[in-house]
């Protein structure tokens, strides 16, 4: 059905694609657009078969679903090209035996992988060359290949603009032994793939993407609307393909240029939402790359770096992490547990909360609005974020079928035949598994998961550093005279504005003032006046589909815990992951900070962040190559602690800006491989707002200390300035 239309397109058609292939990189190269800053918003669900075994009926419901949520996806002006839909679903032994014939050859018995592969279409060099790095590492792992097989597809059903960035879609067949476990058979192709995906990349190859590649299940999926996909892979309505379970996804796109590769679903899960803190997500997971070490993997872990592709969207780099903690040992509902946790006090006794302690001291939550449908081994779990902000519903039938998805009613089912319905709340998921044959809800899956190990007594490593400073006894004195603290004040660029509109209802009230809506002071690259470097930093969130969260919610759902010191290998599951410093907030007072550097000793290193006023235009430059070289050198000496200060500044010492510095010193860890072996801590003179924590915090900080702050807030209260406050005496105090 390839050649049912002709395959050309209008010249408008191929002008708008030239046109937006040139705003894209025009807009990359002057850097006010990045494809790893994409979110959207979709429609999600799964139908499984509670005894698991496989059926039409599973395949005919998830397609009927995925087109009633139509309305949940994006059309473009041609009518036609949505931003992507899909399908996952279980392979159809029968249906590929068939085709397998076709090639001139008999199913020998094996293991059948098939792998759903979208080529370059309008480069058949390219193509030949994709097909034969794909081949090269199947057949070096000592696989038999089948053949190619060109996925029919009908082109009438793409709108101009799907049609003009259409992939060739083709399906490589091949067998492996039997007595492979089906883990080890898809902890194999999983390291086929990525050394696949990085030759291609080698070869210069961009437009190669390897949707699905298993002993399990296949993705369908692509560019257009909900209710073509069957339209557009006439295989979904042969009779002899089956599944017991089905996992689509509608895409929305809030903020991101649709493409046919970041059509979900992806090959765990299909998302709905945003990962807010995706981009210190990303990150933090190149920081873990540096200490993965697992034997699953039997020394191939090299090949698997980078975990997150370049580009990928926030939904992408999920899926990928997913992905990997999963072929590296751990279950589906672990993983969810893991990275989009319930909101739990982890200070908590029972065992629920232990397990999230563990698990929030192995990898930091991946969060923001989320629903969730995914898939591996034996489970299907639809689940939701802490929020709760995407809906998640699901309905029982008594022919042994659970319809899960953004709505109800999706698939049209008689009222005398529905067993049960359902939400999930915030932080919930249920689960199919799929070997026992049972439905398994939240509560059991939890209960389950916390009666796994003796998380009680692994999370006892963990040192609560609230308490242990409280318990030390130390006096230093930290009263500096008024010179000191007025230069201190001029040197950060504060005005009697900040002072009186930020800092004081801060001090006076525990939280931010409340002003009025609107930002209409210049934009600090602009300002006729010097303004803090932190001025020049926004948040990034994706705005359309973030519902606010009140400040009376806030506090049940979201947590300032800080953990620093030495991180751990995330693919492990061991109590030597527990193993490090918690605090309650990464705030920390003067006092504080004397008492954390006293207590930590020789474990830390204080690294001086100001330099000689009359160093001239390059004493910047030079301080912050001392910096990253000092640091280097105390963490390859053992060092587990960091503690950058500008305490130092003063009439003939420039205090370099801490944010530039904190960055600087955390990317050069990074990229020396050392950042997860030590924390950075920072004394900031010039830190005044919220805002300013924040970014300190986005560019690698773990704690911060904002003694200026608190200098200025005793001057105050001793003058009278902060009502209902008593001032203290100068010096800093822990008893």
């Amino acid at each position: 059905m390839t050649n049912s239309k002709k395959d050309t397109f209008l010249p408008e058609t191929e002008n708008w694609l030239k046109t937006r292939k040139a705003n894209e990189q025009k807009l990359e190269e002057a850097g006010v657009w990045n494809a790893s800053q994409e979110h959207d918003a979709c429609g999600v669900g799964f139908v499984a078969s509670v005894d698991g075994s496989p059926r039409r009926s599973v395949v005919n419901a998830a397609i009927e679903a995925l087109q009633s949520i139509w309305h949940r996806g994006a059309v473009d002006a041609d009518g036609m090209t949505g931003d992507g839909a899909g399908i996952h679903l279980a392979i159809p032994r029968e249906f590929f035996i068939k085709h397998i014939a076709r090639t001139g050859h008999e199913d020998d018995g094996g293991k059948l992988a098939v792998g759903m592969v979208f080529l370059p279409r309008n480069d058949l060099g390219a193509q030949e060359t994709c097909r034969c790095i794909v081949e090269r590492e199947i057949l070096s792992m000592g696989h038999f290949i089948y053949g190619w097989r060109q996925v029919p597809v009908d082109i009438t059903a793409l709108g101009e603009k799907a049609m003009a960035t259409r992939p060739e879609i083709e399906q490589i067949m091949f067998s492996m032994p039997q007595d492979i476990s089906e883990k080890e058979a898809e902890r194999q192709l999983y390291l086929i793939r990525r050394r696949i995906e990085k030759a291609v990349l080698a070869e210069l190859v961009t437009d190669f993407y390897i949707c699905s590649l298993s002993t399990r299940s296949i993705i369908y999926k692509g560019m257009f609307l909900a209710e073509q996909v069957t339209a557009f892979y006439p295989d979904l309505l042969d009779d002899l393909f089956i599944s017991n379970f089905a996992v689509y996804h509608q895409r929305y796109s809030t903020n991101t240029f649709p493409t046919w590769r970041l059509a979900q679903p992806f090959r765990v899960l299909a998302h709905n939402g945003e990962i807010n803190t995706v981009r210190g997500n990303m990150n933090w997971m190149s920081c873990h790359e540096d200490r993965m070490s697992t034997d699953v993997f039997a020394g191939a872990v090299e090949d698997i770096k980078p975990v997150i592709a370049k580009g990928s969207s926030d939904s992408a780099a999920l899926d990928s992490v997913f992905e990997l903690l999963l072929q590296a040992g751990r279950d589906l509902p672990m993983v969810k547990t893991m990275m989009i946790p319930q909101a739990v006090d982890v200070n908590g006794d029972d065992e629920l909360a232990k397990l999230y302690a563990y698990c929030n001291s192995v990898m930091e939550p991946w969060d923001g609005p989320a629903a969730i449908a995914a898939v591996s081994g034996d489970w299907v779990i639809g689940g939701m974020d802490r929020n709760g902000l995407r809906p998640m519903r699901y309905t029982l039938t008594d022919d042994g079928l659970i319809v899960a998805g953004s709505e109800t009613g999706m698939v049209h089912i008689d009222e005398a035949h529905i067993l049960e319905r359902g939400r999930l709340g915030p932080g919930e998921m249920i689960g199919v598994n799929l070997a026992n044959g049972r439905v398994v809800y939240d509560a059991e899956l939890k209960k389950e998961l916390a009666g796994r190990q003796d998380w009680a007594k692994w999370t006892t490593k963990a040192k609560q550093m609230d308490s242990l400073l409280a318990n030390t006894k130390l006096a230093v004195e930290d009263r500096p005279d008024d010179e000191v603290r007025r230069r201190r004040q001029l040197m950060s660029g504060w005005s009697m504005e900040d002072m009186e509109l930020i800092l004081a209802p801060m001090a006076s009230t525990g939280k931010e003032a409340v002003g009025s809506m609107g930002d209409d002071a210049p934009l600090a690259v602009l300002s006729g006046r010097y303004r803090g470097l932190h001025h020049f930093f926004r948040q990034n969130f994706s705005q359309v589909t973030n519902p606010p969260i009140d400040s009376l919610r806030e506090r049940h759902v979201m947590t300032l815990r800080t953990r620093l010191g030495n991180l751990g290998n995330i693919l492990d599951e061991s109590p030597e992951q527990c193993d490090h410093l918690v605090l309650q907030s990464p705030v920390v007072s003067n006092s504080e900070w004397y008492a954390l550097k006293h207590y930590l000793g020789d474990k830390a290193v204080e690294i001086d962040c100001s330099f000689p006023a009359s160093s001239g235009p390059d004493g910047m430059r030079n301080s912050l190559d001392r910096i990253r070289a000092e640091a280097e050198q105390a963490v390859r000496g053992g060092c587990e602690h960091v503690m950058l200060t500008d305490r130092a500044a003063s009439k003939d010492h420039v205090p370099l800006p801490m944010i530039l510095a904190t960055g600087a010193v955390h990317s050069h860890l990074v990229r020396h491989q050392l950042r997860t072996f030590a924390s950075v801590n920072v004394a900031s003179g010039e830190c005044l707002d919220v805002h300013h924590f924040a970014v300190l915090i986005g560019v690698g900080a773990t704690t911060i200390n904002a003694y200026a702050a608190e200098w200025t807030i005793i001057e105050r209260l001793e003058k009278g300035l902060l009502k209902g406050l008593k001032p203290c005496s100068g010096r800093s105090e822990l008893s």
